[in-house]
C-alpha cells in the first residue's frame, strides 16, 4: 500500500453531501411512469438531486450525482441525422458526473432519439424516458422526498447507534463491548490497536490477511501524525482508521465490506468513546498525585498528601470496592469505573477494584451503583482511617455480593461496643478470640457467618468457598473458643469481639 492511496483519493467528481436515493426507487413510482431504456441496472444507480438543463454543454451547471433533465430544446435540427452531437452531449454529462439522463418525449419530441440511446449505451449513462404526462418538477419533487425519507433513516440509523454505544461502554468490560456494537453496525470488523501497533481487541468479522495487513499499516500511519484520520479501499472492503484523542497512541481501525452514509459518524462516536476509556480520568492533575505518591514513599503521612489529590477541598473520604458481575476487571474497565465515580484514584486487583473516592456534595454517599458491578462503599473517613475504611468496604462487597444486592453501603451510627473504651475492647476481644487468632480464615468465616445471621449459603458466597467449608470452618471455631453458637448472647458478644479485633 502505497502512502498516497492513503491520503488521496481517486480523483472522481464531487458530489453533494446528502444521502443519496436509487434510480430503482425512483422507478417505482407509479405516479411518474418513468422508464429505463438503457444503461447499468438502476439499483446500481445513485441519484443525489435533480435538474433541469436545455444547455447544449450543462458541464458547468452540474455539481455531480444528478438525474439531469431535459426535452431537447437545445438539439439542432439537423443532429437526427448523426451521432457526434449526442456523443459529446453524453460525454460532458458524464464528465461532469451525472448520475442519469432523463428525456421528455413531449413536447419537442416524439421519442427519445436513437442517436441519443446508442450514445448513452456507448458511455454507460442511465437513459430514462420522461412519459408527457410526467412534469420534470414533479420528477424533482419525487427526488428530494426521496431524499428527505433517506435523510430521515440516516439520522435515525445514526441516532440508535449512538444510544447503543453510549450503553456498551457503560458495561463492566467497555471496550470489547464498544468494538462489538460498532462492529456489528457497520457489518465488518473494529480493532483497537495499542502505541506500537499492536491489536488489544477486536469483534466481529475476521477479514482475510491482506486486509488485516492494510488495516494495521493504516492505523501506524496516522500514528503520531497530524491527521487524526485516514482511509484506504483493499480488496474492496472500506478502511477507516481513528486516531484517539489520548495521546497515547490508541487507534481505532474499522474494515467494512460496503460504506453507507452515516457510517463515518458512527466510527466517529466510537472514537470519542473509546477515548475516554482509554485515557486517565482528569479529576486532578498527574504532577499532583506523582507529588503524593513521592511523598508517600519517601514517609509522609496520609493527611500531608490527601490534600494533593483532592486540590485541598476535600476532608473525608469513602473507600469503594467493586466486583464485575461477570468476569474479571481490566485496566480499561477499572478506570471506567472510577471515572463514572468521579475519582481516578483506582487500583485493580485479581477481581477486586479499589477506588478511592471524594466526600464531595456530588458524590453523595460515596457512590451510586453501576449496571454490570457489585460494589461496597466504606463510611466517610479522614485521611488517617484510609486503612479501616478499606476494611469496611470489604466487608460491604462482601455482604452485597451475598446478599445479591448491587451495592451495599457500611451503616456507621452509635453502638453500645461504642462506649467501652477503644483499647479495653481490643484487649477483650483478643483474649476472647485467641483460640483462633493465629488461623485468620477462621476468625474471617466467623465474622461473615454472623453477618449474614448463619446463613451457609449466603457466607459461602461471600467468602467464595463451598457452603461445606463453611460449615467445618464454624464447627471449628465453635469447638476452639467453647461456645454455643445457637445461643443469641453468645453470637452477640463474638460479634462485638470481632468488630474490635
Amino acid at each position: 500500500m502505497q502512502e498516497s492511496s492513503v491520503v488521496q483519493e481517486p480523483a472522481v467528481p464531487p458530489v453533494p453531501p446528502t444521502p443519496p436515493v436509487s434510480l430503482a426507487a425512483l422507478l417505482s413510482r407509479d405516479d411518474l411512469g418513468l422508464r429505463q431504456i438503457t444503461g447499468p441496472p438502476a439499483a446500481d444507480v445513485t441519484v443525489h438531486g435533480a435538474h433541469t438543463s436545455e444547455m447544449s454543454d450543462p458541464y458547468p451547471y452540474l455539481l455531480g450525482g444528478e438525474l439531469l433533465l431535459t426535452a431537447g430544446v437545445h438539439v439542432p435540427d439537423a443532429a437526427g441525422a448523426g451521432t457526434a452531437y449526442f456523443d459529446g452531449y453524453v460525454a460532458r454529462i458524464v464528465a461532469a458526473g451525472g448520475a442519469a439522463l432523463g428525456f421528455g418525449v413531449a413536447p419537442v419530441h416524439d421519442t427519445v432519439p436513437e442517436a441519443l440511446v446508442a450514445a448513452c449505451e456507448a458511455y454507460g449513462l442511465p437513459l430514462v424516458e420522461v412519459p408527457p404526462r410526467t412534469t420534470f418538477s414533479g420528477v424533482a419533487r419525487a427526488v428530494w422526498q426521496l431524499m428527505a425519507r433517506a435523510r430521515l433513516a440516516e439520522l435515525r440509523r445514526i441516532s440508535e447507534a449512538q444510544q447503543g454505544l453510549a450503553a456498551a461502554a457503560s458495561r463492566p468490560d467497555p471496550v470489547p463491548s464498544v468494538l462489538r456494537r460498532l462492529a456489528g453496525r457497520l457489518e465488518g470488523r473494529a480493532v483497537l490497536y495499542g502505541p506500537e501497533g499492536a491489536e488489544i481487541a477486536a469483534a466481529g468479522r475476521e477479514p482475510g490477511d491482506e486486509v488485516r495487513r492494510a488495516l494495521a499499516e493504516l492505523a501506524r500511519f496516522v500514528t503520531g501524525r497530524a491527521s487524526s484520520t485516514a482511509t484506504d479501499t483493499v480488496a474492496g472492503t472500506r478502511l477507516a482508521v481513528y486516531a484517539l484523542g489520548t495521546g497515547q497512541g490508541f487507534v481505532l481501525g474499522v474494515a467494512a465490506p460496503h460504506r453507507e452514509s452515516g457510517d463515518h459518524t458512527i466510527a466517529s462516536v466510537a472514537a470519542v468513546l473509546l477515548s475516554l476509556l482509554t485515557g486517565e480520568h482528569q479529576s486532578g492533575t498527574g504532577a499532583a498525585r506523582s507529588s503524593a505518591l513521592v511523598r508517600l514513599l519517601l514517609g509522609a503521612g496520609r493527611e500531608e498528601v490527601a490534600p494533593l489529590l483532592s486540590g485541598g477541598a476535600v476532608t473525608r473520604w469513602y473507600v469503594v470496592h467493586a466486583r464485575p458481575d461477570t468476569g474479571t476487571p481490566d485496566a480499561v474497565s477499572a478506570s471506567a469505573l472510577g471515572a463514572a465515580l468521579g475519582s481516578p484514584l483506582v487500583d485493580a486487583a485479581d477481581d477486586v477494584v479499589r477506588v478511592l473516592v471524594p466526600a464531595a456534595p456530588q458524590a453523595e454517599g460515596g457512590a451510586n451503583s453501576q449496571p454490570g458491578w457489585t460494589i461496597g462503599v466504606s463510611a466517610p473517613v479522614a485521611p488517617a482511617e484510609w486503612p479501616a475504611a478499606d476494611a469496611q468496604a470489604a466487608r460491604a462487597l462482601a455482604r452485597a455480593r451475598a446478599v445479591r444486592a448491587p451495592l451495599v453501603r457500611h451503616a456507621e451510627r452509635p453502638a453500645f461496643a461504642d462506649l467501652m473504651p477503644a483499647g479495653e475492647a481490643e484487649a477483650h476481644a483478643r483474649a476472647l478470640l485467641a483460640p483462633i487468632g493465629g488461623v485468620p480464615a477462621l476468625a474471617e468465616t466467623l465474622r461473615a457467618w454472623l453477618s449474614l445471621h448463619g446463613s451457609w449459603d449466603r457466607t459461602a458466597v461471600a467468602l467464595s468457598v463451598h457452603r461445606n467449608t463453611v460449615r467445618q470452618r464454624v464447627a471449628r471455631c465453635a469447638a476452639l473458643l467453647e461456645a454455643d453458637l445457637d445461643d443469641p448472647d453468645v453470637r452477640m458478644e463474638l460479634w462485638f469481639a470481632l468488630r474490635h479485633l
